[in-house]
């Protein structure tokens, strides 16, 4: 009878012995995976909805406070342009999009309202918000006489939208969704701001921010109409959380040192505490898994051994030697890491797409690589607890077993 065979008859043979190792490492593999999965998708929406709340590093004049930039916008210091040129060209790792602004206080019918100078594909870039509800970036209900052209596409419509929105002529005007309604205009209106005669290009959906609040401009038309030339009042960066914390802000300040540099730290502290505390969850169930599943498995394999003495004297009476009878004992454990690992990645996935959406409030759907990982841990697991009962079992002596009753 082949050895394989052998194990697996006795697997059946003590069925509950293999039952409680088996579930200990199960179920330990499950909420390890259910834990992994919820938080993988919880860290995507936590990251999508920081960045929908836009900047969370600012560059100002030296003198220039964060207070001062977001109750007015138009602080009277300035900073030089080519610092956008200056970050672009550094080759810092972790700056994920650049917006410059220059912000003028506007009186338009009788109320006051903040223009703002941006470069209108940079901005996109930046507002999560714009880009999802807008649809600046999905297939727009019409495109003006380009929709009435035989052959053009959906798609051809798509990119001559994008283009309006990107390039921002001089005279166009995106307008924050307060502004729509305190002045009751509609995208192809006009507007005259300072002089000059501008048409509304879109009209922003609600985001809940300053922005409700403004009127958006080409940055050089905004400047010339200031009379300024290549100054800017800020420049509001989407940075990587994990480069904020390991030094970023350090490098920027080195790069720019006559600016202001500056976190919008409840962000940032927002998004690594969640991550943080997620990740030592996780960690505390893998201390869990390993310290339940191994002393079960262990202690499975120890009485195993202790009970197959006598077995294990006639395979070494009949010429079995210590890496035989090694193997036996390792191919069970083989089996019992494999079957918990694959099981413990069903059954952990679909406590995280039942439970995911009512304990985190996301969406969790399986992830591939996990299984992997389930498989290599358990079975690690179950093969360190087996090391020594197994060991054990290759001292056994046969004559010794032999004369017991």
């Amino acid at each position: 009878m082949k050895i394989r065979q052998l194990v697996v008859r006795e697997l059946f043979q003590r069925k509950n012995q293999l039952i409680s190792s088996l579930a200990a490492v199960l179920l330990g593999i499950a909420v390890m995976v259910a834990i992994q999965s919820t938080t993988h998708y919880s860290e995507k929406a936590v990251a999508g909805e920081l960045d929908a709340l836009g900047a969370n590093i600012l560059i100002l004049a030296k003198d220039a406070t964060v207070q001062d930039y977001y109750s007015a916008d138009f602080q009277q210091s300035e900073i030089p342009e080519n610092y956008v040129s200056i970050l672009t060209n550094s080759g810092i790792q972790g700056l994920d999009n650049l917006s410059p602004k220059y912000s003028l206080p506007v009186d338009v019918a009788g109320r006051k309202f903040t223009l703002t100078g941006i470069l209108p594909r940079n901005e996109f870039k930046s507002k999560a918000f714009w880009q999802g509800a807008l649809g600046v970036f999905t297939k727009p209900q019409s495109c003006g006489i380009v929709a009435n052209i035989p052959g053009i596409t959906d798609t051809m419509k798509t990119q001559v939208r994008k283009r309006v929105i990107e390039d921002l002529a001089t005279d166009a005007m995106l307008v924050g969704a307060d502004v729509a309604q305190s002045l009751a205009v509609k995208e192809g209106d006009s507007l005259t701001v300072l002089g000059k005669r501008f048409v509304i290009e879109a009209i922003l959906p609600i985001t809940g921010t300053v922005d409700d609040g403004r009127l958006f401009a080409h940055l050089h038309t905004v400047q010339k109409l200031a009379g300024k030339n290549s100054v800017l009042h800020a420049i509001e960066i989407i940075g990587c959380c994990s480069a904020i914390s390991t030094g970023l802000i350090q490098q920027i300040n080195k790069l720019l040192p006559d600016a202001k540099v500056v976190t919008i730290s409840q962000i940032v502290t927002t998004q690594i505490r969640a991550n943080t505390v997620m990740k030592r969850i996780s960690l505390i169930m893998l201390v869990v898994i390993l310290v339940v599943g191994g002393a079960s498995i262990a202690n499975y394999m120890s009485a195993n051994v202790y009970e197959r003495r006598r077995e294990i004297g006639i395979y070494m009476s009949m010429g079995a030697n210590s890496p035989w009878i090694l193997k036996l004992f390792l191919l069970k454990a083989l089996i019992i890491g494999l079957a918990g690992g694959v099981f413990g990645y069903v059954l952990g996935s679909g406590l995280a797409v039942i439970l995911g959406p009512r304990i985190a409030g996301v969406p969790v759907l399986p992830l591939p690589m996990y299984a992997l990982y389930s498989v290599v841990i358990s079975t690690v697991i179950a093969f360190a607890a087996s090391a020594i009962p197994a060991f054990n079992a290759t001292k056994v002596d046969p004559s010794l077993i032999m004369k017991e009753e």
